[in-house]
């Protein structure tokens, strides 16, 4: 699945998602192997996989260009049978895919198969670590650490579910992050409360294989989430900075980060912390029928 990455996309949108981080998380989570479909060419090589990510129902899939009006029908098809229908929520019934907004290929992929480009948008942001970092401030009495490990986890979760108001992050999600080949505690920062709780988070990481690729040296600062009782205290931007610093230290150049076009919060701390917008992903969706058999 690497390898098909890796040949079908353009070396200057290996930073995009997925990557090969995320798709290490992604078969790392049971899950989602459960939803995992390959196709094959008939020489045998791999010509396009797609998985849905639970609970958002978001179709991932990488198809090369030579297989794609051949496959694109039966894939999209694939993931409208393994997405999740709710009796009790019709508007999130839709199958969800995201692209660069300048890849026009993707889009009429989209476009082709019944999608509709959607409101919103995911914002990527770019901060050089060759400029000035200085040192995180917090308020009095908080601290920043990394996280000791698995045994944390369950805090971990709870912080991320009242940080964005979910139940979509669980425990087989968080594992799946902490054990994939290229995660690096030391890098899984959190903000402590002068109380103990964990206040805030960032997760930030180095791709090997992607910076290989791209030819540059690239980290990345994100997820990022502050519980609600500890927002508007800069503890976001206090992480990025702490963050960035570590990724220096370890000879990266670039730090990057993703979040949505909605989170004015988020991108104001990371503007104060020196990141700025360089691309964005759209949204397409397609509605998910009541009832679906794949053939």
């Amino acid at each position: 699945m690497i390898a098909l990455l890796i040949a079908s996309r353009p070396a200057a949108w290996f930073d995009e998602y997925p990557g090969v981080t995320d798709l290490q998380e992604a078969m790392g989570r049971p899950s989602i192997c459960e939803t995992t479909r390959l196709w094959f060419a008939d020489q045998g090589e791999l010509a396009a996989f797609a998985y849905v990510l639970e609970p958002y129902n978001n179709l991932v899939f990488e198809v090369a260009s030579s297989y794609e009006t051949k496959i694109d029908r039966d894939l999209v098809a694939w993931g409208m049978t393994c997405a999740s229908y709710s009796e009790d929520d019709p508007a999130a019934n839709t199958l969800d895919i995201c692209c660069r907004d300048d890849d026009l290929r993707r889009m009429a992929l989209l476009e082709r198969q019944g999608f509709s480009r959607i409101e919103g948008n995911t914002v990527r942001m770019m901060r050089s670590l060759d400029d000035p970092l200085p040192p995180p401030r917090l308020p009095e009495d908080f601290s920043i650490r990394s996280i000791e490990g698995e045994n944390e986890v369950d805090p971990l979760v709870a912080l991320h579910r009242a940080a964005f108001g979910t139940t979509n992050m669980t425990r087989e999600e968080r594992l799946a992050i902490m054990r994939a080949p290229d995660y690096d505690a030391s890098l899984d920062l959190i903000v402590i409360a002068p109380d103990g709780h964990f206040a805030a988070y960032c997760t930030c990481s180095i791709s090997p294989i992607g910076n290989r690729l791209t030819g540059k040296k690239i980290g990345h600062t994100d997820p990022v989430a502050t519980h609600p009782d500890y927002q508007r205290r800069g503890l976001a931007q206090a992480l990025l900075l702490r963050g960035a610093q570590l990724l220096k230290d370890r000879g990266m150049e670039l730090a990057i980060l993703g979040t949505s076009s909605d989170n004015s919060a988020m991108q104001k701390a990371a503007q104060a912390a020196g990141f700025h917008v360089y691309s964005r992903t759209v949204w397409f969706s397609k509605p998910i029928p009541e009832k679906m058999s794949y053939a």
